[in-house]
């Protein structure tokens, strides 16, 4: 699958409302359903900030995660880890100057400063995240609490020891 059924408003994010369980067929009034793409992640520090590569094996969910990013940009960034569909960790990008550019295969979102302090904040969401990720959460990012693609990390080859 290549996307994920969303529930607009959130996904227990502070400040985002709570999806409930809806039964089928039941939707509550204000609730809207949309489909999120499902990507890849991949994230490292750079040198003023951090840098994530958001990548979509499907061409459909590659197109719609760039033009979400299109209609979207300059809006207030987040993202959600969660892990067994509870959320663990949520990051605000607030002080940082937030970009998405388009790749080949998806978005690419890199959040800078010129502070020093601002960037060490950035670079510990960074390394956070990463650690979240390797861990087993998903993550879901935010623009303007929407919600603009849905994934896991890139795995990581497993390292085998010379010894036994």
């Amino acid at each position: 699958m290549s996307s994920t059924l969303m529930e607009r408003t959130g996904m227990a994010v502070p400040g985002m409302g709570v999806p409930g369980v809806v039964s089928p067929g039941v939707m509550p009034a204000g609730v809207s359903y949309q489909m999120v793409p499902r990507c890849t992640f991949k994230v490292e520090r750079c040198q003023d900030g951090m840098k994530v590569s958001c990548t979509c094996d499907d061409q459909l969910a590659c197109s719609t995660l760039q033009n979400l990013c299109s209609v979207l940009a300059g809006g207030l960034c987040c993202c959600c880890c969660t892990y067994n569909g509870v959320t663990v960790c949520t990051y605000n990008y607030t002080m940082g100057t937030c970009k998405w550019e388009m790749t080949p295969q998806g978005v690419c979102f890199t959040c800078t400063s010129g502070d020093a302090k601002c960037c060490s904040m950035i670079q510990s969401y960074c390394d956070c995240l990463n650690a979240m990720l390797s861990a087993g959460c998903h993550c879901c990012w935010f623009v303007n609490n929407t919600p603009l693609c849905w994934g896991c990390c890139e795995p990581v080859p497993a390292k085998t020891s010379g010894k036994r």
